[in-house]
């Protein structure tokens, strides 16, 4: 017998117990493994009940691969859904809740936004030539597609292919309404593939009718209105309701194209379109030849009007600062007094008009923007493009395009802020940060340069050895935002050539900060907010913190006097003002001339100008010192004629050198553009003494009754 307690016999039993797991283990997995494969003969035998031969198994087989497929495409459409369903996430509806009358820093009204002025008529009580004749033109299928027309689209691009051009888009009425609501006119396929999405969600969650009523009125109609009410009490000057059939075809006929075929700008081209609409009604059986015939004899009359056009690429700009600030005041019906200045917003149009018009061809530009600012912070002028019945897509406030060497003045500013002066020298050479390398220009280099040259110059080597060596990057990123770049500041080692997009307005409100003695600009394009009581909502000078220091006064004075080199001794000479009045600014140019930059500023305004295209193709080797200073000098020369002007913080001498200013005039007597001429107007001893009066006037006490009659 075994001794349980022998310690020779506690292994055996362990080892025993050992075999017994083993064996269990086994066997389960074995048990397992072979009732599974009796489950799936069983599964197998079931299934062959259903297996199907000739010529069903090929229509099984092909509804299968059908099935994967769109499994596969329907998570693909989720993905590329994304964007519009964050489109949709906001109060799209309440977009227009605000009415809200702009007038300039005068007073004068300069236009609407925001829902229609003239009470939007529900779409019963519009006039049935109005509908046939929209409709007609912009979407015969309206009620019968689901937002998008692939019959419409075929007939479309079989006429275009007919005639050789684009003739007849493609897009139905639900795509327009979204691209009116939720996007851009950027021309991308992104950009489709996101509208069409919309579409579908428009017809998803809006009746036909309320598709139709939104679309009359929020369209751009041309001449700064908005909707067919505005406009036709714009053009005709009646309620949309009393609109005859010739008026509804004009008006159906702005939709296209509303600066090219508003009546007030061209009333042949407008009369011309409305008769294609009329067309239209008939080839749509909407309606008989003899029924329009009438239309086509007595086509449509305008009200005669002293046209002052709307700026309106700052009124959008200036509605989302409205939204903005008066989010908290309970009245959404608003008067705001904004700081344009029309004469100066005029010729600021002009320049960039006119700059494209003579030179755009031969430099392959198509578009440009501008920004003006008196110093101080007050926005005087903004041009988004080149025409805004066009393309209402605004390139100074939206579009973000790399600003070059106009961006180097972050860095600089930062080496002055930490000690560096513009006589300290730095070598230029050949410079490797990891795997990059940049080049000057011509692949030139030229040693040991002060920063004052190396500025001037826009040597590329000198600012990235700076921030390689000495700065680093996080403090020109925090330099750039604490001057006034709200874009987001890509945190690389190339920003410090300009490789992070901004927008115009960017690049002026970060300037401005020089001419203010290094404090912030306080950039800002509205002046008041008041409701129809005449009650102020909102002041400015009121409302809004003093400036704070962003630049030590010793680097701006630093800044200011290498800025003020560039239009005499550097890139800049074309962009030198007249009079002698001291300019200082940078020029930028990007890789492979997609973007031309010139922001520059005198002791009065700051101005930033680009020039490029909206496909981001090449330009024809425009540089920053070439049409955006020649059109910085234009803006600018107007806007100072008539004022007193103030100087340049740290520059001592403020008279520029007038030999070099006349030898790079006559220099190239082709490369200018006619100047401008400003008005003639007040001047600021005579406004100041009026404004003195008014103030004296508004705090007077009111004449008694008995007083006024003892007088007389």
């Amino acid at each position: 017998m075994q001794d349980p307690d022998n310690p020779e016999e506690r292994p055996r039993r362990s080892r025993h117990i050992l075999l017994k797991i083993d064996s269990w283990i086994d066997s389960t997995l074995w048990n397992a493994g072979f009732r599974s494969a009796e489950i799936w003969e069983d599964v197998t035998i079931f299934f062959r009940r259903f297996r199907v031969r000739g010529w069903k198994r090929f229509v099984f087989e092909l509804s299968g691969e059908a099935l994967t497929l769109g499994a596969a495409g329907s998570v693909l459409m989720l993905l590329l859904a994304q964007p519009a369903f964050e489109a949709t996430k906001e109060d799209w509806r309440n977009r227009g809740d605000f009415a809200v009358t702009f007038t300039d820093r005068y007073g004068n009204v300069i236009g609407h936004r925001g829902v229609i002025h003239q009470n939007s008529v529900p779409i019963d009580e519009l006039p049935d030539s109005l509908i046939k004749a929209v409709l007609a033109t912009e979407d015969r299928r309206f009620f019968d597609h689901f937002g998008i027309d692939f019959i419409g689209l075929f007939r479309a691009m079989s006429e275009n292919a007919r005639a050789g051009e684009v003739v007849q888009g493609g897009s139905t009425l639900t795509q327009q309404l979204a691209k009116n609501l939720f996007l851009s006119n950027e021309r991308s396929i992104d950009r489709k593939i996101t509208e069409a999405f919309l579409a579908l969600w428009l017809e998803a969650n809006l009746s036909k009718k309320e598709i139709l009523s939104t679309y009359l009125d929020r369209a751009y109609m041309g001449g700064g209105t908005f909707g067919a009410a505005a406009a036709s009490q714009f053009y005709f000057g009646k309620n949309i309701t009393d609109v005859n059939l010739a008026e509804s075809a004009m008006l159906a006929g702005l939709f296209k194209a509303p600066a090219k075929y508003a009546p007030h700008v061209n009333l042949p081209a407008a009369r011309a379109r409305a008769n294609e609409v009329l067309t239209n009604i008939v080839q749509s059986g909407l309606m008989t030849e003899g029924q329009v015939i009438a239309a086509r004899r007595s086509p449509a009359t305008i009200v005669d009007r002293n046209e002052q056009e709307s700026p309106d690429f700052f009124l959008d700009w200036a509605f989302e600062e409205v939204q903005r600030l008066a989010a908290r005041f309970h009245q959404h019906s608003l008067i705001v007094r904004t700081t344009i200045d029309m004469g100066i917003q005029k010729a600021a149009e002009d320049a960039v008009e006119t700059s494209l018009r003579e030179y755009g061809e031969s430099f392959n530009a198509k578009q440009g923007a501008m920004v003006m600012l008196e110093n101080g912070g007050a926005v005087r002028a903004m041009v988004g493009g080149r025409d805004y019945g066009e393309s209402q897509f605004n390139r100074a406030t939206r579009a973000l395009r790399q600003p070059g060497s106009s961006f180097k003045v972050y860095t600089y500013a930062v080496a002055m802020e930490s000690g560096m002066t513009p006589q300290t020298t730095i070598v230029d050479a050949p410079i490797y940060w990891g795997n990059w390398s940049p080049h000057n220009y011509a692949n030139r280099y030229a040693g040991r340069v002060t920063l004052e040259t190396a500025i001037a110059q826009s040597i590329n080597t000198i600012p990235v050895r700076l921030a390689k060596d000495k700065l680093g990057i996080q403090p020109i990123r925090a330099m750039a935002k604490a001057m006034g770049i709200e874009s987001p500041v890509r945190d690389d080692v190339t920003i410090p050539i300009g490789t992070s997009e901004v927008t115009v307005l960017d690049q002026a409100t970060a300037y401005a900060v020089f001419p203010a003695g290094g404090y912030q600009s306080r950039r800002h394009g509205i002046a008041q907010i008041l409701d129809y009581g005449g009650d102020v909502l909102y002041d400015f000078d009121r409302d809004e913190p003093p400036a704070k220091r962003v630049l030590s006064e010793k680097a701006d004075f630093y800044m200011n006097q290498m800025l003020t080199r560039i239009p005499y001794f550097g890139t800049a000479r074309k962009a030198a003002l007249d009079n002698g009045i001291l300019t200082g600014g940078k020029t930028g140019t990007t890789q492979a001339y997609r973007d031309a930059w010139f922001v520059g500023f005198t002791g009065n305004y700051t101005c930033a100008v680009w020039f490029g295209n909206d496909d981001y193709t090449s330009t024809n080797n425009m540089t920053g010192g070439s049409l955006p200073a020649m059109t910085f000098k234009r803006a600018m020369d107007y806007a100072h004629q008539g004022i007193v002007m103030r100087p340049i913080p740290g520059v001592e001498n403020p008279a520029p050198p007038a030999k070099d200013t006349a030898k790079t005039a006559a220099a190239k007597p082709e490369d200018s553009i006619p100047q401008l001429i400003r008005p003639r107007m007040l001047s600021v001893e005579s406004t100041r003494i009026l404004k003195d009066l008014g103030e004296k006037l508004k705090s007077a006490p009111p004449l008694e009754a008995q007083k006024v009659a003892s007088a007389g």
